[in-house]
């Protein structure tokens, strides 16, 4: 399975933000773009003004580094997106994106990264509706019920007390003693992160 290997605080840097890709080490000091708030490599601090094109591509590599999603994918998120006429494709390109069963699990506060979260699915750690489920783009759908595998809830316990968090997103219904979650309803635009601009994203697929 292809996946990214090099260091992922260069692309918070790449992208000037916090990206959340290393979970609760990002709220420390340690954080990379705490220290450089500038791009990576020899030309980080060289940066220009960017065009509208440059605009709509960081905004695009954006999103797809944060739910860690790689081009293929997620052109093809953006392709089912597109065929949706009653959301609009960019709420809806989100929606496909919260709906994945690792940003469930994430989102659900038993782990604190999303790559976290792939890796104990790929390792079997969870089931979904009771059957074992090791793809962490299974996409969940309203009334779905995500759970710790029998035989992992040490694991997972141990994980959740070292990296607490602070609450789950109202159309999620998690339950940390028992280790499951479920997705109410699918998320309004309301409940995702105000900062994406996924008008940008649609702009750049429209070319």
């Amino acid at each position: 399975m292809t996946r990214y290997t090099d260091s992922v605080c260069k692309l918070c840097r790449n992208e000037g933000e916090k990206l959340f890709l290393k979970g609760s080490r990002c709220y420390t000091t340690k954080c990379a773009i705490d220290r450089r708030r500038y791009g990576s490599g020899q030309h980080g601090q060289d940066r220009k003004k960017q065009t509208e094109f440059a605009l709509q591509l960081r905004e695009k590599q954006k999103v797809r580094r944060s739910y860690g999603v790689l081009e293929k994918q997620f052109s093809g998120y953006m392709e089912e997106a597109s065929r949706q006429k009653k959301v609009p494709t960019g709420l809806r390109l989100l929606q496909l994106l919260e709906s994945r069963l690792d940003n469930i699990v994430h989102r659900s506060g038993m782990v604190p990264s999303r790559a976290q979260a792939r890796q104990l699915i790929l390792h079997g750690h969870f089931t979904v509706n009771g059957k074992k489920v090791n793809v962490a783009s299974y996409r969940l759908r309203p009334g779905d019920i995500v759970s710790v595998s029998e035989g992992s809830t040490k694991l997972v316990k141990a994980v959740i007390e070292a990296n607490p968090v602070a609450g789950q997103p109202r159309w999620l219904n998690a339950d940390l003693e028992s280790l499951k979650a479920s997705i109410i309803n699918l998320p309004e635009r309301e409940d995702l992160d105000q900062s994406i601009k996924e008008a940008l994203i649609v702009e750049y697929y429209s070319r």
